[in-house]
């Protein structure tokens, strides 16, 4: 009895190093990361991003290489090249973060399985067929700027004068934009705010385009959601805002967090780490078209009082009783 006690945890023994050895020897998956913008704007979203990865068992450097693409405002252009790059490496999927990059990964393969990470208007931009099914190589995460757009105007209106002047940043690149602007502008009509649009294409327009809206009257800036040249510089819109003596209302708390007064949107970094779902389903055999789009349920409200104070702005106790963060 012993003996076969004893060769029974030898056998143990053995075959757990064994076990070990033929997990250890499977070949590492490969992903890459397209993104428009720079790392060091992004650098909380790609850490999200490779954590939730860790929670399911694929680990950067050990049984996972990732491959990042980051065209830091290169636009069209650099993206296309890092298309074509992140394609010809024939990976196990591509992870997109923003439109222009999903649009570029789309146009450049339709094998190369595609994880986009919130994106407005998938469907009515054309990337995918329905949500439920998205039809092609991509799947992923979508934004659901246009339908929480009222509400937007209508927390930032709560805190404005009534006929309020304010003046909305726009991208011209941009094709979301044009139907975000539509229904930001019935909105703010709805909630008694006159609007007007200040379009730019690139960041050393921004101070430009600000400068301009104060000196027609703008008393308040709203920045159009869905654009990573704004999500990168964001702290250069706010420090323009902010000089102007504009409370400034966005989509994403990132842009609170660096000085803003007001945002309301999904989390951004909580997107792409849902994403990694998606990766890993992908990576262990599933197809990017057997994969519903998942719609965010959850949005954040965040008011910054530091800078309600600085501007000489009195948040109503109601709505620092709704926010879900406040910033002293």
């Amino acid at each position: 009895m012993r003996r076969r006690r004893f060769v029974a945890l030898i056998g143990s023994a053995l075959a757990a190093p064994l076990a070990w050895a033929q997990s250890s020897a499977e070949k590492p998956k490969r992903i890459g990361l397209l993104v428009q913008g720079s790392r060091a704007s992004r650098g909380h979203m790609d850490q999200a991003l490779v954590e939730a990865l860790r929670e399911q068992g694929y680990v950067e450097g050990r049984n996972l290489v990732i491959e990042r693409r980051y065209a830091d405002g290169g636009g069209p252009v650099r993206l296309r090249e890092f298309a074509r790059e992140l394609d010809a490496l024939k990976l196990d999927a591509v992870v997109t973060t923003c439109t222009p990059s999903t649009r570029s990964m789309k146009e450049q393969t339709a094998a190369t399985p595609i994880v986009m990470a919130v994106v407005a208007d998938p469907v009515g931009q054309g990337l995918i067929a329905s949500f439920a099914r998205p039809g092609g190589n991509i799947t992923g995460t979508s934004s659901q700027a246009e339908d929480i757009l009222p509400k937007m105007i209508e927390y930032f209106a709560s805190v404005l004068p009534k006929n309020a002047s304010v003046a909305v940043l726009a991208d011209r690149r941009n094709r979301v934009h044009p139907r975000l602007w539509e229904q930001t502008l019935n909105a703010g009509r709805a909630s008694g705010l006159a609007l007007a649009r200040y379009e730019i294409a690139k960041s050393d327009e921004i101070e430009g385009a600000i400068d301009k809206a104060v000196g027609e009257g703008a008393r308040a800036l709203f920045v159009l959601p869905d654009h990573p040249l704004f999500l990168d510089h964001r702290a250069r819109i706010v420090a323009s805002a902010n000089r102007h003596r504009l409370p400034g209302f966005f989509w994403a708390r990132e842009f609170v967090e660096a000085g803003g007064l007001m945002s309301y949107g999904e989390d951004i970094a909580g997107g792409w780490k849902r994403s990694s779902t998606y990766v890993t389903r992908i990576m262990r055999g599933a197809r990017p078209d057997q994969l519903p789009v998942a719609q965010p349920t959850s949005f954040e409200l965040v008011i910054n009082a530091k800078t309600a104070k600085a501007l000489g702005i009195a948040i109503p106790q109601s709505l620092l009783l709704r926010a879900d963060r406040v910033i002293e």
